[in-house]
């Protein structure tokens, strides 16, 4: 009897040249967390965002974010202000170095970081407490943040932007590239990302020396001497070069994941637009949107759970949107800034099959789940 393959939400996707960089870095024993692939991937991604970018890769997109806040000097008593409705690792970075997050909600075009809210919540804790020490904002499912208002308030009041774009590869805000649009920008090569190193990131500045001290923190701190010596707090969070090798790999696709994902949203909302109980986050002019993920608004939590249930009864994987942070219980005493956008999206939005591996037939299946839920 012929049973149905998992569906996944967003599975690795390999391109065929990775193991040829693998493969040179076995062959010239260029094992440890350095080499010509750990260069040539920093050389890629720099190729790909401008070359007026400088990059340092790293383990994760969380090591990243950690060490953006240790470059801007972020340290206990500091506040900063980061958008609630991301994933955890955008704000545990922020607990790493002892300071204190302050959640900002979303606005509806774009569900990302408010504008509106950012700036109420600045005046706010100037006036209460003391200006907060930086701004994490996050281009969530790859759909760019509001770059030209939140960097005008953030200048406004001179306070560095981290722009979190773990999930915005491929994506570009009036044709410049995300990651590269603030004072620091993150990549992420997780395995369910657009593209992958197994587990990784990166780090992008436009200033050599932010460039040089990363990579120095992320190698353990060690100083210029012949002997082990060390004056500041290092970590080991340099990519290694068997990783970087698969990321060079994964560089020569990056243009056709995209043309995948963008086709999945597209093939996706052709065939539910007729649905009146399910909406799509359009692009605004000038925003490109990698679709890293499809995500659907529905108009209540009860068909959000009739769909998603369905869906894993056909052994299809999807999920909600993301719980924003100000509601998580290890942030519930933090301050927040919120006027329900994003609890409305966690309560009433999924997370679609979203990998460029995906066939017809997968993304047939799933539509026909859900033109098949009752309530849809």
């Amino acid at each position: 009897m012929l049973t149905k393959t998992k569906i996944y939400l967003s599975s690795p996707h390999m391109g065929g040249s990775e193991q040829k960089f693998v493969n040179q870095a076995f062959d010239t024993n260029w094992i440890a967390p350095l080499g010509p692939n750990v260069d040539g991937f920093e050389n890629d991604i720099k190729s790909y965002l401008g070359d007026n970018n400088e990059v340092a890769v790293l383990s994760s997109g969380t090591a990243a974010i950690h060490l953006a806040l240790q470059l801007l000097d972020v340290s206990g008593g500091d506040e900063v202000l980061c958008q609630s409705f991301t994933f955890s690792a955008s704000a545990n970075p922020i607990l790493y170095q002892g300071a204190t997050p302050v959640f900002i909600d979303s606005e509806p075009d774009t569900w990302n970081m408010s504008p509106e809210l950012l700036e109420i919540a600045i005046k706010d804790r100037i006036e209460k407490y003391k200006k907060p020490k930086a701004i994490i904002a996050v281009h969530l499912y790859g759909m760019p943040y509001k770059a030209k208002e939140i960097n005008e308030i953030a200048k406004k009041y001179n306070i560095p932007v981290v722009e979190d774009s773990a999930e915005a590869l491929g994506s570009t805000y009036f044709n410049q590239a995300c990651g590269a649009l603030s004072d620091i920008g993150i990549l992420s090569f997780n395995g369910n990302k657009i593209i992958t190193t197994s587990g990784g990131g990166a780090l992008i500045t436009k200033n050599i020396e932010l460039k040089n001290k990363a990579v120095f923190l992320s190698t353990q701190a060690r100083d210029n001497a012949p002997h082990y010596q060390h004056s500041s707090v290092g970590f080991n969070y340099r990519m290694s070069n068997v990783l970087a090798g698969i990321g060079r790999g994964q560089m020569e696709v990056i243009d056709d994941r995209v043309e995948a994902r963008r086709n999945n949203y597209n093939y996706y909302k052709d065939n539910l637009s007729n649905i009146n109980t399910i909406s799509f986050l359009d692009e605004p002019e000038g925003f490109f949107s990698n679709r890293w993920i499809t995500c659907i608004k529905t108009n209540s939590y009860e068909l959000r759970e009739e769909i998603r249930l369905a869906l894993q009864q056909d052994d299809i994987e999807s999920r909600p949107l993301w719980k924003p942070m100000h509601m998580q219980p290890i942030f519930k005493d933090c301050l927040s800034y919120t006027d329900g956008t994003s609890e409305n999206l966690f309560k009433n939005g999924l997370c679609l099959p979203s990998g460029s591996n995906l066939t017809q037939n997968d993304l047939d299946r799933v539509l026909n789940i859900i033109k098949n839920t009752p309530n849809s």
